[in-house]
């Protein structure tokens, strides 16, 4: 990869980053078995315990074992989160 393709790259996560509104979606919080690494504030957000480690192997709460991907993976199999920014901003 070039560099500057992957300094792009590096901005478009960043851009990512920035525009999370910690919802939870795309981390289960709405369908009844979320990660559990997911962690519920008192302000209604929520947050990952292991965000720096988190992509690869997780399990959810019932003991469903899944790979965490990026968002931008995510959104790259067209899941659409109707609170989430990042599929909002067609990102």
């Amino acid at each position: 990869m070039s560099e500057r393709y992957e300094e792009k790259l590096r901005q478009q996560e960043a851009r990512h980053e920035a525009s999370c509104r910690k919802c939870g979606a795309c981390c289960g919080a709405f369908d009844g078995d979320p990660c559990v690494n997911l962690e519920g504030k008192p302000d209604g957000t929520f947050e990952c315990k292991v965000y720096e480690n988190r992509l690869g192997p997780q399990v959810t709460v019932s003991g469903k074992r899944f790979n965490c991907v990026s968002i931008r993976d995510i959104l790259k199999r067209d899941y659409a989160y109707s609170q989430c920014p990042y599929a909002m901003q067609g990102c």
